[in-house]
């Protein structure tokens, strides 16, 4: 008889995660303004009763599965940016912070919908701009860390400037890829496009040049580390 509340809770927390993953797909095929709990609870393959049980209405899943999946990327940002010692390789980090960041269209997709949510929902925009400002904070940290090992375009300001710098230029980047649906090119551009930002547009040695464009060339070397620029 004791076992019996772990059981129920672990069962309560599988409940939870598969009506979560399902609200994923859904919302990411249908958009958030056109779904139904009926459709979710289809979707996970458990009645209206398990969805009550868990979740009041749509908004508190929608809101919950927004955060699990922000809460889940902060971290890896950190982490990711937590793994060089004091100095800072900028391409190497802007590297594993792209993949991190740029994930897929759907999260992408669905994580519209929860902006435009938010833009008339007070409650909810605090819960975004939280988000941002904590992906922000993991990535000013890692500048200011790196401080006087690596410089940044004094344009910038400080290390907080350069954070919201990188954070906008992901925005514009992640616009262009909901239209186009260029994965590959987007990640590319939005490491030259880092690159270029944090370096003040200097070259790295075996990096690309930050005005290139998002595709290879066919006369590219690839025995180089570095493009064939006439010099």
């Amino acid at each position: 008889m004791d076992d019996a509340a772990p059981r129920v809770t672990r069962r309560r927390v599988r409940t939870r995660a598969r009506l979560l993953d399902a609200a994923f797909r859904v919302f990411a095929a249908k958009g958030f303004g056109r779904v139904s709990i009926e459709e979710v609870c289809e979707a996970a393959g458990f009645s209206r009763g398990a969805f009550y049980s868990n979740f009041a209405t749509l908004d508190e899943l929608f809101f919950a599965l927004y955060r699990e999946r922000a809460d889940l990327i902060a971290a890896q940002v950190a982490e990711a940016l937590a793994q060089e010692g004091p100095g800072l390789d900028v391409p190497a980090s802007v590297d594993r912070v792209t993949e991190v960041l740029l994930l897929d269209v759907d999260w992408l997709l669905v994580k519209t919908d929860f902006l435009v949510h938010a833009a008339r929902d007070p409650e909810v925009a605090r819960a975004l701009l939280d988000h941002r400002a904590r992906l922000r904070e993991a990535i000013a940290d890692r500048l200011f860390r790196a401080r006087g090992r690596t410089g940044l375009p004094a344009v910038l300001g400080d290390a907080d400037g350069a954070a919201h710098a990188v954070v906008a230029a992901y925005d514009g980047v992640t616009v262009q890829l909901l239209l186009d649906k260029d994965v590959e090119a987007a990640r590319v551009w939005l490491k030259q496009l880092l690159t270029a930002l944090l370096t003040d547009g200097r070259r790295t040695p075996g990096g690309p040049h930050p005005t290139a464009r998002p595709h290879s060339t066919p006369h590219e070397d690839p025995q180089e580390g570095h493009s064939h620029d006439g010099r």
